[in-house]
């Protein structure tokens, strides 16, 4: 199958790339510049650099041409802010791009279309009561952006989307998401205070096998709800601060209440600033202070997810992350919206 990625040198896509060429698959991918010192990056993709927000329509139709499936393996996440309303900025990336990529690769011929998402859709639809979409302007953006994809799809054209979870492993040169993780467990002196709860993850290495495994296997429209680890909290950051170099400290598990102190603050700060967050952080407490897993019988399995060694990704993350705030890293390319 020859494909065409948007995103290919990036995390995701690069481990999705790798994926779908040890499969057979054939390759390319638009990317931002530049790339990443260091990055291991398949040698077999053909790359274009490029801004997906600006190139015409002549340009994909080019890019689809022979092609029989599509990745989105690019956008924003809930870690970018800006000024009020943020909804427009996650438009402005994950939403009316992804239509219009969508619509040109079904005018092309694509027959499968894979689009990276994120696991809190998966728990606006599961979990009613906390009306999230209503209330994370993120969320909306997503649940936006799968109902966009599920529009496309029909009989001749597949379009899956990976509700992603939690992702851990580095890229050298690339600065990972988890940066202001570990800057904030090292600020916590001598005791780490987190609240209750856990979440789903995937290696970086899964979430490329899941991302293949979509573009090959879906038929008709599907989310696929992807998650093969669930981990507390609280054993999460014993894993981060193994590698930060203090293992032995200690972690405090705080009350709700607690916990709903300290994101009011966070909110504070960012309107000071005129800032406006993706996530309303005191209404995200109750999905934060729970349980956030998914069975890898929903996602994972059916798409081929192997195993693998998620304290060794969560290890990769903070070193470079360690890296990276200690000024040793090198040069390193910034999330987007830094």
């Amino acid at each position: 199958m020859k494909i065409f990625m948007i995103g290919g040198t990036g995390l995701l896509g690069s481990a999705a790339a790798s994926q779908l060429i040890a499969r057979g698959h054939e390759v390319s991918t638009l990317s931002l510049p530049p790339l990443p010192e260091g990055a291991v990056i398949p040698p077999e993709m053909k790359i274009e650099y490029g801004n997906y927000l600006e190139l015409p329509d002549e340009f994909f139709r080019r890019a689809f041409e022979g092609c029989e499936g599509f990745v989105f393996a690019a956008g924003v996440d809930e870690r970018v802010e800006a000024g009020p309303p943020v909804y427009e900025l996650y438009r402005k990336y994950n939403i009316d791009p992804l239509k219009r990529l969508l619509r040109l690769a079904k005018e092309s011929g694509v027959k499968r279309a894979a689009v990276c998402g994120s696991y809190f859709s998966y728990f606006a639809k599961t979990r009613p009561e906390l009306e999230l979409e209503k209330n994370h302007p993120y969320i909306r953006s997503r649940m936006e952006q799968e109902r966009l994809a599920m529009s496309f799809a029909d009989e001749n054209f597949s379009v899956s989307v990976l509700e992603l979870p939690y992702i851990f492993g580095a890229q050298p040169g690339r600065r990972p998401v988890w940066v202001f993780l570990v800057e904030m467990l090292r600020k916590m002196k001598p005791v780490a205070f987190w609240c209750r709860g856990g979440t789903a993850m995937v290696t970086v290495r899964q979430a490329g096998e899941a991302i293949a495994g979509a573009l090959e296997r879906t038929e008709g429209g599907k989310c696929w709800p992807v998650g093969y680890f669930n981990m507390k909290w609280k054993d999460m950051l014993r894993i981060f601060h193994k590698y930060m170099g203090c293992p032995r400290k200690k972690i405090l598990t705080v009350p709700d209440w607690m916990f709903s102190v300290g994101v009011r603050a966070m909110k504070r700060k960012q309107e000071k600033r005129g800032i406006e967050g993706g996530l309303d952080l005191p209404k995200f407490v109750k999905l934060q202070c729970s349980d956030q897993f998914i069975d890898s019988t929903l996602g994972c399995d059916p798409l081929g997810v192997q195993p693998d060694d998620i304290e060794r990704a969560i290890g990769e993350s903070v070193r470079l992350s360690a890296e990276i705030l200690d000024g040793k890293a090198g040069n390193i390319v910034a999330m987007k919206g830094e």
